[in-house]
């Protein structure tokens, strides 16, 4: 196999030298998870301006399908995150032969999801009525998500096989097929939402088209690939056909059914939050929405960094140097926390001209400006606890820090939250600044209890199952 992704550690290397060493090669294999996550963000704002144009009522529908789907998506992808390190940690081990059994049992996973999947997108009429939506803007989001239902089995195989190929250290396998997905998309969009070469205008139902058609030519040419890769010869998909595995599935899904959910409640916070906004305005909530949208685009990077260092954990566990392990866990946060100071003061001095790119409204602006000020504040806490949980994933360490994650979010974050914006029983109601106070101290608890986990955290002697 190629070494060059995932390096053994060199024996008797200085301390500066190890450590810069691994730094590298985290930058290596995070380089093309941050673009392939950059491509995936591409898709949202691509779908989101492309029906804006069409009309209000189609950008709307297509902005409340894509609430709808997303979490869903975001839990599978999570459970299906554990082949990453589960993979990494057998090749770092050099158990070969035990990489495309489980890389099965994720696709029968995969196959199940898709269902759970379809069945919950084309039956949301009980939720859209909750949400009293207008009749046309309802019916528009239930085409939007049945045709965009059509592509979940894809987008879900790409998931599932993410884990053999990042597994291996090749990363740049899926940020190419995520930037060809991307890339097919705007075209298919404007086929789709306005009606060319001969086809009716879908408006946002054509979303949901043009995403499915992207999906699925991407994971087509993905299988391609990897039947047709030299690299891949050693692990070949139908040559190495493995039956459903009770155990194997039991082991995937117990370490990634603590991920899938941990990232389900973070996402489901951020859409209670927006929630119980709604009442104090819409100048208010697009200026959250806008600060918010900074903020996850600025994440990406230590989001990146941090699947790389599960991976890189995994593998140096699986290859028996766990002294190597324990030094980029622990140094990772030094350049995670570089990386959060960077942004801080960029969010500090530079509040204005962001706020000045989204929109020329002043009143939004100046709800903008000030909630990145306090965007800026808990920088530092986001990135430690992102890079702490991604560590501890490398060791196979899931189940704890999702209730770690659960009891700083829902039980501090929000609540905290709550009382700031609406009450006055700490300080004068903030409005949503509150919120983002809260956002700080439930962050803060996160990063503080997953550093403790981190570093008192001994490894199985026996990591593999």
């Amino acid at each position: 196999m190629d070494e060059t992704h995932q390096p053994l550690p060199e024996a008797r290397q200085p301390l500066v030298s190890r450590t810069l060493s691994e730094w590298r090669t985290l930058s290596v294999l995070g380089g093309p998870i941050l673009i392939a996550q950059l491509a995936q963000m591409a898709n949202g704002v691509i779908d989101t301006v492309m029906a804006g144009h069409a009309s209000a009522e189609d950008l709307a529908a297509v902005g409340i399908g894509g609430s709808l789907w997303m979490p869903l998506f975001l839990f599978f992808m999570g459970l299906l995150g554990a082949l990453q390190p589960i993979i990494s940690g057998y090749n770092g081990a050099r158990n070969l032969d035990r990489i495309m059994p489980t890389t099965w049992q994720g696709l029968y996973l995969a196959a199940a999801g898709s269902v759970v999947m379809i069945l919950l997108l084309t039956n949301v009429h009980p939720v859209l009525s909750i949400l009293e939506l207008e009749a046309h803007t309802a019916g528009i989001t239930q085409g939007y998500l049945d045709a965009f239902s059509w592509g979940v089995p894809a987008l879900l195989l790409m998931t599932a096989l993410r884990g053999l190929t990042d597994g291996l250290g090749h990363t740049r396998v899926i940020m190419a097929f995520s930037v060809m997905s991307t890339l097919l998309n705007l075209p298919l969009n404007y086929v789709f939402i306005y009606g060319k070469l001969g086809l009716p205008a879908m408006g946002g139902v054509g979303c949901g088209w043009a995403t499915s058609l992207s999906n699925g030519v991407a994971a087509i040419a993905l299988l391609v690939y990897l039947n047709k890769s030299k690299v891949y010869q050693r692990f070949h998909l139908l040559a190495d056909w493995a039956k459903p595995d009770v155990a194997g599935l039991i082991y995937i899904l117990r370490l990634g059914v603590p991920i899938g959910f941990t990232i389900f409640v973070e996402a489901s916070m951020f859409a209670v939050i927006a929630l119980f906004l709604a009442p104090l305005g819409p100048v208010v909530v697009a200026g959250h929405q806008i600060a918010l949208n900074v903020v996850s685009l600025l994440f990406m990077l230590p989001l990146s960094i941090g699947m790389a260092l599960t991976l890189r954990v995994s593998f140096l566990i699986g290859a028996g140097a766990p002294d190597t392990a324990r030094l980029i866990s622990r140094s990772s946060l030094i350049l995670a926390s570089a990386t959060a100071l960077i942004f801080a003061l960029s969010l500090w001095l530079f509040s204005g001209a962001i706020a000045a790119l989204y929109t020329g409204d002043a009143d939004v602006q100046a709800v903008t400006i000030r909630l990145l000020t306090f965007a800026a504040l808990f920088q530092i806490a986001d990135v430690i606890q992102v890079t702490c949980i991604s560590a501890l994933r490398g060791y196979k360490d899931t189940r704890i820090p999702m209730y770690i994650m659960l009891f700083s979010f829902w039980g501090i974050g929000l609540p905290l939250g709550y009382v700031l914006t609406f009450t006055d029983a700490i300080t004068p109601a903030m409005g949503a600044a509150g919120f983002w106070v809260g956002l700080t101290g439930g962050l803060t608890s996160a990063s503080i209890l997953l550093s403790w986990r981190l570093f008192r955290f001994e490894p199985s002697a026996h990591p593999h199952r």
